[in-house]
C-alpha cells in the first residue's frame, strides 16, 4: 500500500494566533496525543519575535522538553532568519523551516522586507542550517493568491521554489495561505512546479477557507505529491492574512487517504482524542468537515461494545 506523510502543524500554525494562551505543558500533551495517534511528523513551534507571536514565546523550552519526551518524533520549527536559527539550534532543534512569501506585499506585511531581500535571507538561513547538520523545509506562501495583491503569478512561485531548492531545502512546501485555491489550480501549478522541482521533494499546505481543502489535497495526490501539512481539528490560520480560516483538518485528510487505499499510519480514534483535548484548551468546538460523522461512529462503536453486557444482564 502506498503511503503519504502528514506533518501536523497544529502545535505551531494552529496555535500561533489563538487568543487563549496555551501552556508549554499543554502543548507537549497535544503533541504527545498526536504521536500516540501515529503522527510521525509535527511542526512544533517557531523562533519568531515573542512580541509578534506571544503564543510561541516558549519555543526553546518546548523544543528541549519535546526531544526528551518523544526522541523519535520528527519535529520542525519555523525560523525567520539567522538569529532565529541560532536560537533554535541552541535549543536542540533538528529540523527548521523558513517561510518565503511569493509576493512583494505579503513579505512586507509579514516580515517587513521586500521579496528580493526575503529570498536572500531564506537562502542564508537554509545554508547555515545545513552547515549545522539540520534538516530543512522551505514554505512558499501565498502560492495561489495573495490577500493584498490578488492572484500570485506562477512565475513568482516557480522562482521562489527553485531558489529554495538551490539553497538546499530538503522539502519545499507549496502553501495556499488564505485557502483560495481550487483543485484545477492545484493540479496546474503543481504540474508546472514538478518540472522544476522533483515531485518527491514537494509538499502542500492547504487551508479550508472555501471548503475545498480536502478536494485540493486530492488534486495534489493526483499530481504525485505525497507530503502534506494538516492541523488536527482544523485549528489555525495566518495572523498576517486577513480572512484566512483554519487549516485542512488532519482527520479529514486521513479519512480521505485511508478510504482511497493510501496508508497514513495515523489512527482516527487517536486523532479524536487529540481534538477532544484541544477543545478543552481553546474552549470551543473543533474539528474538520468529517468530525460530526467521526463522533457518531465513535458513539455507535461504544454502544456496540456495551451491547453484549446488557444482553447478558437481561438473560
Amino acid at each position: 500500500m502506498e503511503a503519504i506523510l502528514i506533518t501536523d502543524v497544529a502545535p505551531r500554525d494552529g496555535l500561533q494566533n489563538q487568543q487563549i494562551a496555551v501552556s508549554t505543558d499543554d502543548k507537549l500533551r497535544l503533541i504527545e496525543l498526536l504521536a500516540q495517534a501515529g503522527v510521525q511528523s509535527v511542526e512544533a513551534s517557531s523562533f519568531v519575535s515573542p512580541k509578534a507571536v506571544p503564543q510561541m514565546a516558549d519555543a526553546a523550552a518546548l523544543v528541549r522538553r519535546l526531544r526528551a519526551l518523544l526522541p523519535g518524533l520528527r519535529s520542525s520549527v519555523l525560523v525567520p532568519n539567522l538569529k532565529g536559527l541560532e536560537r533554535a539550534h541552541a535549543a536542540g532543534a533538528q529540523e527548521i523551516a523558513v517561510v518565503l512569501s511569493a509576493t512583494e506585499t505579503m513579505n512586507r506585511k509579514n516580515i517587513n522586507m521586500g521579496l528580493a531581500q526575503a529570498v536572500e535571507v531564506s537562502e542564508q538561513t537554509l545554508e547555515a542550517a545545513q552547515a549545522l547538520g539540520l534538516r530543512t523545509r522551505a514554505y512558499v506562501a501565498v502560492a495561489f493568491d495573495c490577500p493584498f495583491e490578488g492572484q500570485t503569478a506562477l512565475d513568482a512561485v516557480l522562482h521562489c521554489a527553485t531558489r529554495m531548492r538551490a539553497a538546499g531545502a530538503g522539502e519545499i512546501v507549496i502553501a495556499d495561505t488564505i485557502g483560495s485555491a481550487s483543485p484545477g489550480q492545484v493540479k496546474q501549478r503543481l504540474g508546472a512546479l514538478a518540472e522544476a522541482v522533483p515531485v518527491a521533494q514537494l509538499a502542500v499546505h492547504f487551508h479550508d477557507t472555501r471548503g475545498m481543502g480536502a478536494a485540493n489535497a486530492w488534486a495534489a495526490l493526483e499530481a504525485g505529491v505525497r507530503r502534506f501539512d494538516a492541523s488536527v481539528g482544523g485549528i489555525g490560520g495566518c495572523p498576517f492574512a486577513p480572512g484566512a480560516a483554519g487549516n485542512l483538518a488532519t482527520e479529514d485528510l486521513v479519512l480521505m487517504a485511508e478510504g482511497s487505499g493510501l496508508a497514513t499510519g495515523i489512527a482516527l480514534p487517536g486523532l479524536l482524542a487529540a481534538v477532544d483535548f484541544a477543545e478543552t484548551l481553546l474552549r470551543r468546538r473543533l474539528g474538520g468537515r468529517s468530525m460530526a460523522w467521526l463522533r457518531r461512529q465513535r458513539l455507535q462503536g461504544a454502544a456496540h461494545a456495551r451491547a453484549p453486557a446488557r444482553q447478558e444482564a437481561a438473560a
